[in-house]
């Protein structure tokens, strides 16, 4: 792991209100990261492009699109989630 990029990766992470990401949720590109893996670590696995192990964590549904009950409750719980911008994605997780 190329300990540069992932830092990169870390230092683009924040915690943001979800009413600030629901256009990206309009557009499709949200993704939801399970609790269960580092918010980093996937950051950094889809800026390399590694569709091995995204294509893993997609099958144990461990990310996925955010959907519409998702996008529902942290609507109406004005929620805040750590997120991070791997164009054209934005990885969110609670």
């Amino acid at each position: 792991m190329n300990e540069v990029e992932r830092e990169k990766v870390n230092l683009e992470t924040a915690k943001i209100p979800w009413l600030e990401l629901q256009r990206f949720y309009a557009k499709g590109d949200a993704v939801w990261i399970s609790k269960e893996l580092d918010l980093v670590d996937v950051g950094y696995q889809f800026s390399l492009d590694n569709k091995t192990e995204v294509q893993q964590w997609l099958e144990n549904k461990q990310v996925a699109l955010v959907t519409d009950d998702q996008a529902l409750r942290w609507f109406e719980n004005n929620s805040e989630l750590w997120a991070v911008v791997v164009k054209p994605w934005i990885l969110v997780q609670e």
